[in-house]
């Protein structure tokens, strides 16, 4: 029977060859499907009587059939159709995660001081396209250049394929993968951008950068994306609370530390010092949309949109993150109303983005109830933690650090409860290994940044504010 079901579709493509030079008509549509249509039901006829013909039953001849034409198409369209799919899917989610950097500098812009909002511009310009020359430049290959179980992989460009020579054998297209995965490396600098605001020195910041893009996120990410030794432990981070979230926020908390806090944020009793953001709107616009280029973040990490099984995962994983957003900002509104007597709207932006971070390391097989617990219990995080970070003096100017590194640790340690999978012990085990490299390792980089270039500007300078400083172009002159 191996030999009926393994029938030649290659007569396929020869009777519509000849279809469609003895047919002019064959161009238009109902035509073409009419003639598919016929050729299809040929193929099977045809192996259906081969199959009686060698003593098969009339329900055999007819499975014998139906496996023919599903050959036929699958061998014709099915591997071509699901590469197209699975690159588009990597173009969309790739442009969606770009469009996070907008989200990113509006979100910082709105949450730093009138007289620093044009560096947080400029920074985000500047880390966006850093973060791609450096992923290009050896980021890609460390990330995935290396052998399965290892550390690190190898310190060379990333070459794209000639034009027309890419035949997608890896299941899409090598340019659409280098793209996807380069966006996600900016979202990880953005994250240190915001904590570290209105004091810390540009050069230094884009120095910092180019080290975190092109060295400090690939190598992590090597462990576990790239096939490492996370992987082959069973570590599962489905698109990066830990890999991405975590790791921007591990080089964030290293970065406010060793930078210090804004000049006159901490008295010496004690006492806490608001400084409000110059405008609400702002940060909205951009919470809203990163909630967008989650979509991109989340959905197109399934990797694949060539069958209705992986396009119906990507719909979950949509609804998933949708849901987890919601619910932290949801629980963050009643937590800070609780516990401050007024509705924070900062908070509460954050509470919708740490529900994004808590969702991210597996967004696809958390039920509804599943996905709202942990997105709310990322949204509660963001409430108590902010307040620790100031009583411990660190100053962390637009929330990042509980967003992105402790409702990353959460979401990350808390996938073996829908994904039966994995493992609380190994899950720890990623988070740990990947907190203390990329601590450390930051820290190194920060201490010898501020030995070297100084990591801060002068107190006059801070206080001037750094649009006057170091851009020279104030975002509202007016004021």
């Amino acid at each position: 029977m191996t030999s009926i079901i393994k029938f030649p579709f290659a007569i396929l493509v020869t009777i519509l060859a000849l279809l469609a030079f003895s047919q002019p008509a064959f161009a238009q549509g109902a035509d073409y499907s009419a003639t598919i249509n016929t050729t299809l039901e040929a193929i099977g006829e045809a192996a259906s009587s081969a199959a009686l013909e060698e003593g098969a039953s009339e329900e055999e001849a007819a499975a014998a059939g139906a496996a023919a034409v599903s050959q036929a198409v699958a061998g014709s369209f099915g591997d071509r159709d699901a590469k197209i799919f699975n690159t588009l899917l990597f173009l969309i989610g790739g442009f969606l995660v770009m469009w996070m950097a907008a989200g990113f500098t509006m979100l910082e812009t709105g949450l730093v001081r009138k007289k620093n909002v044009s560096m947080q511009a400029l920074k985000n310009i500047a880390l966006y396209s850093i973060a791609g020359i450096m992923f290009w430049l050896i980021g890609y290959n460390v990330m995935y250049g290396g052998s399965a179980g290892g550390f690190v992989g190898t310190f060379l460009p990333y070459n794209f394929p000639a034009p027309g020579a890419d035949t997608a054998d890896a299941g899409y297209s090598t340019a659409s993968d280098w793209f996807f995965q380069m966006a996600f490396v900016a979202a990880t600098a953005s994250i240190v951008s915001g904590a570290v605001a209105e004091r810390v020195k540009l050069w230094s910041f884009l120095a910092f950068t180019v080290v975190l893009t092109g060295v400090l996120y690939p190598v992590t990410g090597m462990w576990q994306w790239g096939g490492g030794w996370l992987a082959e432990m069973g570590f599962s981070d489905f698109a990066g609370s830990t890999l991405v979230h975590s790791v921007g926020g591990w080089a964030a908390l290293a970065g406010v530390i060793i930078i210090g806090a804004r000049t006159g944020k901490f008295g010496p009793d004690g006492a806490i010092t608001a400084m409000p953001g110059s405008s609400i709107p702002l940060a909205t616009l951009g919470m809203f949309i990163l909630w967008l280029g989650w979509f991109g973040f989340n959905g197109a990490s399934q990797l694949a949109m060539g069958t209705i099984a992986d396009i119906g995962d990507i719909s979950r994983i949509f609804a998933n993150t949708n849901l987890a957003a919601a619910a932290g900002a949801v629980a963050a509104m009643i937590a800070v109303k609780l516990v401050y007597k007024k509705v924070d709207v900062t908070m509460v932006i954050n509470g919708a983005l740490a529900g994004l971070v808590s969702i991210t390391a597996e967004p696809l097989t958390p039920s509804v109830p599943a996905a709202l617990f942990i997105g709310a219990i990322g949204g509660v995080i963001v409430v108590f933690a902010i307040p620790i970070l100031d009583r411990l003096k660190l100053d962390d100017v637009v929330g990042a650090i509980p967003v992105h590194l402790f409702a990353g640790i959460w979401g990350t340690l808390i996938v073996p409860l829908t994904n039966p999978g994995t493992s609380y012990v190994t899950q720890l085990i990623g988070i740990l290994a990947i907190g203390a490299f990329t601590f450390v390792a930051s820290s190194i980089v920060w201490l010898a940044l501020k030995a070297t270039l100084g990591v801060r500007v002068s107190e006059e300078d801070e206080s001037l504010g750094l649009d006057k400083a170091e851009v020279g172009v104030e975002a509202y002159p007016e004021f």
